[in-house]
């Protein structure tokens, strides 16, 4: 058959030309990788084919041998790596390699750093294996054709990676995709068959199908055989490495594995590998990694294990299998008997994937109670990079709460370090006696928490109280009430109980002078209006003069802030301001009869509670103007 050629020379988008120059001045820091990569996605092509002839055995075209070749041209100087998996056609070349899909490209190419080194990890973390070729190659070609077209529908896409790249119809006979690498003069070393059998046996022994490589004859067997068809051998072990006993895996093998379904550089955190038998029997092979991947945060993004069933590859990303706030656990789930047609929907009400999933749950939780009583600098690690994530995890899963709320860390009031983070438990055996709540204050930062004004009565007794910044953490204690029949209170919120802490006769002497000066109150509460509920005596304050303090059951002010942030509206409700009776600021408040005046000073008085807890005012320019004509005023009474 003569295929019409349809060819044309295009343009890669401006971030893969990025993602490029990164990749070719050779961030990776081992030029061994790229082969592991091409295996990869030859592997998983494969899988993919498998999974789409549960339902259409025609894709098969009469070859259910699936397997990856990986042959060299030392005359050509080209290494090609090929597989009979699913294979793409023209449009999915042009989707999947002149452009990188994924709505989070641009912030990967802005956190670029410079750091070759650093750099390195966040392409690994990417995951752009393909481009990984440009290491050692100045060309590459790749050819193929999807399953179940005809051999016309072969697509022949080329480029130096150098801004721009080919594309044209070409006859392929056989399904599947061949990689080309057109190898770079200093890079020969990849043509030795030894070297290549070296790397495909450190980085693709566990793949699930063999990797096979021409075989060698030597001498008169060589010459012997130099006219027939060539033979083929398996150079990998070929078995599912989770389906391997434990005793017989390594923990080189295990890194490995792990590099291979993750694509990271590094090696786990920790890993936990598990038969379950009985009625609902699977193979779990987990892992935690030590950085979190770059687009963690990306709400488009998927996130999950990889499932198997009877180790057929049946779905990348099975999010199902694990809780959204355990989303950076990468590793794989095999199991016996869940049905071969599994879908999307299927696993959305199967009572076995949820056996599973609070299986693995318990699994990961299980891992990570382990390494914070083994290594404490290593889990604090882990949580300065996923502990965000595990905050969402009270609201998610209402079964979990205890043993996650034992995982958390938080700065607190007991270091001067904001990056030393402290357990509930160490709170709770540092409780004051007589204590009986945990105490909290929710900033913008641990620097604002640290020194908001709430907290100056606390500091004076000695009572710890947790800085929660992150904008999680909002979320968290509207689920997260109460631990170990400790209950947790806002140091922001409502009047101020400090149980069997209060001192009873300063207590005493707060209401009588209350009752003394509850002119003041309400001259201030005049002079304030509707900007406030209303205007109390303060047992919280010790050196400041004011500060905001919002109800019970009302939304604080940093949730309201963060709320508005996003573009979420934010209700409505009027703060309470409490003063400082003792401090000579409020005395020479008391004492101002020009109403006026009075009136600036308490606005003034106001505004600064709201600065100081982090708040914008509403009128900057009349608290400038205010504070502008008081400190004329103090200068003119100097002169």
């Amino acid at each position: 058959m003569i295929v019409e050629a349809h060819k044309e020379t295009l343009e890669f988008k401006a971030e893969v030309s990025q993602v490029l120059d990164l990749v070719i001045r050779s961030l990776y820091s081992n030029k061994e990788i790229f082969l592991r990569e091409l295996v990869s996605n030859a592997s998983d092509a494969a899988e993919k084919l498998r999974f789409e002839a549960l339902s259409d055995d025609g894709l098969y075209e009469g070859d259910t041998e699936l397997r990856i070749r990986v042959e060299m041209d030392k005359d050509a100087g080209t290494l090609t790596i090929s597989d009979n998996g699913i294979g793409l056609g023209r449009v999915e070349v042009m989707e999947t390699i002149g452009s990188i899909a994924s709505s989070g490209t641009r912030r990967f190419i802005e956190s670029m750093s410079g750091d070759q080194a650093k750099d390195s990890k966040l392409i690994g973390q990417f995951g752009v294996g393909f481009y990984s070729a440009y290491i050692v190659a100045d060309k590459v070609t790749l050819i193929s054709r999807r399953a179940g077209l005809g051999a016309e529908h072969g697509v022949r896409w080329e480029s130096d990676g150098r801004g721009s790249y080919t594309l044209e119809t070409v006859e392929k006979a056989m399904r599947g995709t061949d990689v080309i690498l057109h190898l770079k003069e200093e890079e020969k070393e990849f043509l030795d068959s030894w070297r290549l059998r070296s790397i495909i046996g450190k980085f693709s022994d566990h793949i699930a199908l063999p990797v096979e490589m021409r075989k060698e004859f030597y001498g008169e067997e060589a010459e012997a055989k130099k006219d027939e068809p060539p033979e083929y051998e398996q150079v990998n072990r070929g078995t599912a490495l989770w389906m391997r006993n434990k005793s017989e895996i390594t923990e080189e093998e295990y890194h490995d594995f792990y590099k291979h379904v993750s694509h990271d550089f590094e090696p786990p955190l920790a890993y936990a590998h598990n038969r379950v038998e009985g009625t609902n029997e699977y193979t779990a092979l987990l892992y935690l990694p030590k950085k979190a991947p770059w687009d963690l945060w990306d709400r488009d993004q998927k996130h999950g294990v990889k499932l198997y069933v009877k180790r057929v590859f049946i779905m990348d990303e099975a999010d199902k299998l694990m809780p959204h706030y355990l989303r950076f656990v990468k590793g794989v789930v095999d199991s016996d008997d869940l049905p071969l047609n599994v879908s999307r929907e299927i696993l959305q009400h199967n009572r076995k994937i949820d056996t599973i999933r609070q299986a693995n749950t318990k699994r990961v939780l299980g891992l990570l109670e382990t390494l914070a009583a083994d290594d404490a600098e290593k889990y604090g690690a882990f949580w300065d990079e996923f502990g965000r994530v595990i905050k969402e995890g009270p609201a998610e899963d209402f079964a979990n709460k205890e043993r996650l709320s034992s995982l958390m860390r938080f700065a607190s009031t007991h270091r001067e370090d904001d990056a030393q983070r402290e357990s509930l438990d160490a709170y709770i055996e540092r409780m004051k006696e007589g204590q009986d709540k945990i105490y909290y204050i929710t900033a913008d930062s641990a620097t604002a928490a640290r020194h908001s004004p709430h907290l100056e009565v606390f500091r004076k007794k000695g009572v710890e109280v947790l800085l929660l910044s992150d904008r999680v953490d909002e979320w968290l204690v509207s689920h997260l009430t109460e631990y170990k029949e400790k209950h947790f209170q806002s140091v922001t919120k409502g009047d101020l109980d400090l149980g069997e802490l209060a001192d009873k006769e300063e207590k005493e002497a707060k209401e009588k002078a209350a009752a003394e000066h509850g002119s003041l109150l309400e001259r201030l509460k005049t002079a304030l209006g509707e900007r406030v509920e209303a205007v109390r005596p303060s047992t919280r304050l010790v050196d400041s003069p004011a500060c905001l303090v919002v109800g019970e059951h009302d939304m604080s002010a940093n949730l309201s802030r963060v709320l508005k942030a996003v573009g979420q509206n934010a209700p409505e409700s009027k703060p309470t301001l409490e003063v400082n009776l003792d401090h000579p600021l409020v005395k020479r408040l008391e004492s101002e009869s020009d109403e006026g005046r009075f009136s600036d000073l308490g606005m003034i008085l106001f505004d600064q509670a709201q600065l100081a807890e982090g708040g914008q005012l509403d009128d900057p320019a009349g608290f400038v103007a205010r504070l502008n004509s008081l400190m004329m005023k103090m200068m003119m009474a100097g002169g």
